[in-house]
């Protein structure tokens, strides 16, 4: 394929058009939006309307008269389009570890309650490193087993008539491996295990089928691919059979059935709603409603499913072109695409970091994470489908090359680390 190919298929390319939708610098091919989604162009606004208006006009009355007492259940509704969930199951609520410890902790004590024989918590060794410590503290809260499970093919072998719960992202964040959450939740179930999905590096990125592929409960970050801003609310999910006997710890005022009562003693609100703990954050709100509804307006161009379409042809063409340019990495992403999220990661032992930095000099921006133990470094690539052009795939693919070829890596500045990576 040559550069004007890639600029034939962007021209015929019915998205195209949402990458309008969003503010990026001239000139820079942005492939980290796996890690931050960019500023949807509606944002800068919507917050000077709450800004200026809503708070400094309307002050306390905006929770009513502005409906930001509505927004926890409004945004999610929104959500919940994107991920298989009906309207009133999702709420949008903390952060994503936050949500993650209610709904992990509601799952044990309902597994508990089932058979005090189930007390193991089952993950992967390489789950994200947050899942893994809020799984460590919920183990040893409730006097459990945390059983980490090796390569995919064994996380079902790992579930047995002691498992509680399987708790997984759906999507890696250092390999960009996707789980069949369908053939692995049903595993659970035949061992009698509820399932805890982290969706990550998959909302709003590809379609997922919550209640289709029998989950029990999600959760999921705002900031990626929702677009919502650095540090927008994550949301929580639980599936209608479970969220009337589901008990979160967190038992915040707004999770209280009535809330304006103040009464003493909590009573848990029907639903969904007990999964909310404290004052939802409006502005971090706002943004992120802006962020979702990019993603909502693919819906008449054919929806996540058309998304997941784009996403695997860019990563299919980065993947060829990188094995040409840069056979010096290994490809860490699988070629299979129905394994396959929406990035590519390519390996290596040792120069990871300087030859990242060196293309973000270069401008083209995706990031680095340490491998796992005794694996390789891993440089990220997100090929968000609403905004990142085939034009950007062939030139990120382009400038890695030759990043290599004349070892620009080297440069001593490459090799300082920042706070941040």
């Amino acid at each position: 394929m040559t550069r004007d190919d890639a600029l034939a298929l962007d021209a015929a390319d019915p998205l195209a058009p949402l990458r309008a939708q969003f503010t990026l610098p001239p000139g820079l091919v942005y492939l980290d939006g796996n890690s931050l989604g960019p500023c949807p162009a509606a944002a800068p606004a919507r917050l000077r309307q709450v800004l200026e208006q809503e708070w400094a006009q309307g002050l306390i009355s905006s929770w009513n008269q502005a409906g930001w007492i509505d927004l926890p259940r409004r945004v999610g509704d929104k959500i919940a389009r994107l991920v298989g969930a009906g309207a009133g199951e999702l709420v949008v609520a903390d952060s994503t570890s936050v949500n993650l410890y209610k709904v992990l902790s509601a799952a044990l004590g309902m597994a508990a309650a089932a058979s005090p024989r189930r007390r193991v918590i089952v993950t992967e060794r390489g789950n994200f490193p947050t899942d893994l410590y809020i799984a460590q503290s919920l183990a040893a809260e409730h006097g459990c087993e945390l059983r980490l499970a090796g390569p995919p093919g064994e996380i079902a072998a790992a579930l047995d008539e002691h498992s509680a719960v399987l708790l997984l992202t759906q999507v890696d964040y250092r390999s960009g491996r996707l789980h069949d959450m369908a053939a692995l939740s049903a595993a659970a179930q035949a061992a009698g295990a509820l399932t805890v999905w982290d969706l990550a590096h998959s909302a709003g990125a590809l379609p997922v089928a919550l209640h289709r592929d029998g989950a029990d409960f999600a959760v999921g970050c705002g900031y990626k691919y929702l677009n919502g801003g650095p540090g927008a609310p994550a949301f929580v999910w639980v599936h209608p059979r479970h969220a009337d006997q589901a008990r979160q710890p967190l038992a915040g005022w707004l999770g209280h059935a009535a809330p304006f009562d103040f009464a003493p003693a909590y009573a848990p609100a029907p639903g969904i709603g007990r999964f909310v703990c404290g004052t939802p954050p409006i502005l971090s709100l706002a943004a992120l409603e802006c962020g979702v509804d990019t993603v909502l307006a693919a819906e008449p161009l054919g929806g996540l499913a058309a998304l997941r379409a784009k996403s695997l042809a860019l990563t299919r063409l980065f993947i060829e072109r990188a094995a040409r340019l840069a056979p010096a990495l290994a490809l860490a992403t699988p070629l299979e695409e129905a394994r396959r999220g929406a990035q590519v990661s390519l390996s290596h032992p040792e120069i990871g970091w300087p030859v990242m930095q060196a293309l973000i000099a270069r401008g083209v921006v995706g990031d680095f994470r340490a491998g796992a133990p005794g694996q390789p470094d891993i440089l990220r690539f997100g090929f968000a489908p609403l905004y990142t052009r085939f034009v950007d795939a062939w030139d990120a693919a382009a400038h890695l090359g030759q990043v290599l070829a004349h070892e620009e890596w080297r440069r001593p500045e490459f090799a300082r680390r920042q706070a941040v990576t």
